[in-house]
């Protein structure tokens, strides 16, 4: 049976990653709303579907509310799935009162509205491992919030928002907490693109705190399929975490790679300086997605890698002039 679905955040890489698993499905009807324009092709992967129930509308939370709003209504959708957030880490250490601005109030004012309306069925909200701070005992869903950063002050207090209207409203929430995604169509800057884009280059790849943080990496389309899992059959007002059964440090992260590219990992990396505010792990507990949703990840690290790295190959011609670092917009 179709379902509506309003996916907002659409150029971002999960947003984008999930909207392609969704039109896989032709019967899907589907809204994708971001505040930049669409990205080139290598970067949005539903730009494969020649599908005419997908529609993309430019709108920015922060400013354009209320033609979101107006969108909302006209669509209809059953489902909303907000992966919309200023999401990196290093910047809101410059711009706090931005990562709120955007995480917190605009999601507040969204949701506030959303409250009264009669089609919305589930709303799957994005959170983040962040919360938590340092993850580093496989922590569960109830785990209490210590966030080391802006930004995950910021996710926590958008959670801690959003269960008050769980609490208060009766508000269809589904909330996500995923580790740290990765695969192809990923921008640049994030580190296993920039690492084979670096090793290509024959550039040194900085290893902040020697790459001593341990990560929980986990593909794309494994989060994507977890996502939609719990948009279709997720128990209202719980919370689901995304991970894989166990992580590996960023260094060996990088050393992986390199040996898939025949580099020597010693003069393919060096240690720099650790950035403010990083967690030395996160470990999730993933039991509550596999029991209640059927969820596994499906995609090794290794097969992962090798599709990232193929993926850079393919579009070098492309990618070989993109910026390698993270450009903010206000």
């Amino acid at each position: 049976m179709s379902k509506r679905i309003a996916v907002i955040g659409s150029n971002s890489f999960s947003g984008s990653d999930f909207i392609d698993l969704l039109l896989l499905d032709p019967e899907n009807v589907v809204i994708g709303i971001s505040r930049s324009p669409e990205k080139d092709p290598i970067f949005l992967p539903y730009k494969q579907h020649q599908n005419q129930k997908f529609t993309f509308y430019q709108l920015d939370l922060n400013k354009d509310m209320d033609k979101i709003i107006a969108c909302l209504d006209r669509l209809k959708p059953e489902y909303i799935v907000n992966f919309a957030a200023q999401s990196e880490v290093a910047p809101s250490w410059q711009y706090p009162a931005q990562w709120f601005e955007t995480n917190v109030v605009a999601l507040a004012n969204l949701t506030q509205y959303l409250i009264g309306v009669s089609y919305l069925k589930r709303y799957v909200h994005i959170s983040s491992p962040e919360v938590y701070g340092a993850c580093a005992n496989n922590l569960k869903e109830g785990a209490p919030l210590n966030p080391s950063t802006p930004y995950a002050a910021s996710k926590a207090a958008a959670d801690l928002f959003l269960a008050t209207l769980r609490k208060n409203f009766n508000f269809p929430l589904i909330t996500i907490r995923a580790t740290n995604v990765y695969g192809a169509h990923q921008q640049l800057f994030k580190i296993i693109p920039r690492s084979i884009i670096n090793i290509k280059k024959s550039r040194v790849i900085e290893l902040h705190g020697g790459g001593a943080a341990v990560k929980s990496y986990i593909h794309i389309r494994d989060i994507s399929r977890g996502e939609l899992l719990a948009m279709e059959k997720g128990s209202l007002g719980s919370m689901y975490h995304l991970a894989p059964e166990s992580g590996v440090s960023v260094k060996n992260l990088v050393r992986m790679i390199a040996q898939k590219m025949g580099a020597q990992f010693e003069q393919a990396a060096k240690p720099v300086g650790e950035r403010m505010g990083q967690d030395a792990a996160y470990l999730l507990d993933a039991s509550r997605a596999k029991e209640e949703l059927g969820w596994q990840p499906k995609v090794s690290l290794e097969d992962g890698i090798q599709d990232a790295i193929e993926w850079i190959e393919h579009n070098w011609k492309k990618i070989q002039n993109e910026p390698l670092e993270y450009v903010h917009k206000a």
